[in-house]
């Protein structure tokens, strides 16, 4: 067998995969940066919608920009209309072109120094004295034995890297949200995000329509795992919602998987272990956004893996740093996004439209971000407020 050694092997070529792998080579690691498929960003699965908080993270480049939607408009049961819009006249926030996107990320890793290799898939970690030391991968058809001082997980949901290092990445059904999209042409939409909360088009879920420039958009829908079934997935569905919506739409593109609602509920790191974006379920449960906390959380990751193995210490107890940090810059964030999520999500019909009854209207904001969103929705409906106390005490 093929071997081959780094200072770290990142699985997972993602926004999160990538942003670790490009913040450990900027600060002088020897990185390779994996991916399963033949090509980085190929296939899509995600929504593609982003708020203007991207912009810390990433300087905007037109090309793998779709739209720039002017707010974010939800419909909750009986009609209720909610939009978030921005003060003047900026964008609320970005319709990406994943596939460019992902892309983009990568060959900034590159440029930083990782190497990167695509039809590559780890298929089980190397284990030395308690610690992950590395990936056995098939790359092409070859088996190669990937020596590293640390391993990062950044290979989705339930991740497999995170399950072979011991921590228990499995999620029970509740907390995973089915979900099918559709990339329709020949449909009429609006310029806004736009959500639809109605347990008749998308149970314990909702359905969403974002622009993607003309006559086109992302059309999809997620239900709770736990109601999902043969003949009532999440495909049937969309089917049924985009035949009642857009009769005259066609369908482009079609993309299914799952996305993690449960909140940040388990630990992210082991011993030689990291796991990032949704591996580390870094996504907000009552929007389904990751693609931000996907590149804070690998910005931090890359961080404090250079620092542990300039010390020679990945002892889970140094690589912690990294989970405070995440928890500290946007943990609260998806512990508030879950508890409202149940909260929402377990209302009865007629209680789901008291709750959105006082949202309606038309909401200002100086900033877009999913801070700003939780803060005015708490402010519009104290019951939330009261309803989180109630969790937490």
């Amino acid at each position: 067998m093929k071997e081959e050694s780094y200072d770290v092997v990142v699985v997972g070529g993602g926004p999160a995969g990538s942003v670790t792998a490009r913040t450990a080579a900027e600060r002088g690691l020897d990185v390779l940066l994996i991916e399963r498929n033949l090509e980085i960003g190929v296939p899509v699965k995600c929504g593609e919608g982003v708020s203007r908080e991207i912009e810390q993270f990433v300087d905007i480049d037109s090309r793998w920009i779709c739209a720039e939607p002017e707010g974010f408009v939800t419909y909750g049961p009986g009609g209720t209309r909610v939009a978030l819009l921005t003060e003047g006249s900026e964008a609320a926030g970005y319709v990406l072109e994943r596939k460019l996107f992902d892309k983009f990320l990568a060959q900034q890793a590159a440029h930083a120094g990782a190497e990167v290799r695509v039809k590559t898939q780890a298929y089980n970690l190397i284990h030395e004295n308690g610690y992950a030391k590395g990936v056995y991968a098939n790359s092409a058809g070859e088996d190669i034995r990937i020596s590293a001082n640390v391993v990062v997980g950044a290979d989705g949901v339930e991740s497999r890297v995170g399950r072979w290092g011991g921590i228990d990445t499995t999620l029970p059904l509740a907390d995973v949200a089915t979900c099918a999209q559709f990339l329709m042409c020949n449909v009429e939409v609006n310029n806004y995000f736009e959500n639809i909360f109605d347990p008749e088009i998308a149970p314990k879920g909702y359905a969403w329509i974002f622009p993607k420039g003309g006559d086109c958009a992302n059309v999809g829908l997620g239900l709770g795992g736990d109601v999902s079934r043969v003949n009532h997935c999440a495909r049937d569905y969309l089917r049924a919602f985009v035949n009642d919506k857009f009769p005259d739409g066609q369908i482009l593109t079609e993309m299914y998987g799952a996305v993690p609602l449960s909140g940040p509920v388990y630990e992210t790191v082991a011993n030689g272990l990291i796991l990032v974006g949704d591996a580390a379920r870094h996504v907000n449960p009552i929007t389904g956004g990751g693609i931000i906390q996907a590149m804070q959380g690998g910005a931090i990751a890359g961080d404090v893996i250079a620092k542990a193995v300039r010390e020679k210490n990945v002892s889970k107890r140094r690589l912690m740093e990294y989970e405070r940090r995440w928890k500290r810059e946007f943990g609260r964030v998806l512990e508030v996004g879950m508890k409202i999520k149940n909260i929402v999500l377990n209302l009865s019909d007629e209680d789901s439209i008291k709750f959105f009854r006082p949202l309606a209207g038309d909401i200002r904001l100086t900033e877009f971000s999913e801070r700003a969103l939780v803060k005015e929705m708490i402010k519009k409906n104290p019951r939330i407020l009261i309803s989180l106390v109630r969790m937490i005490f």
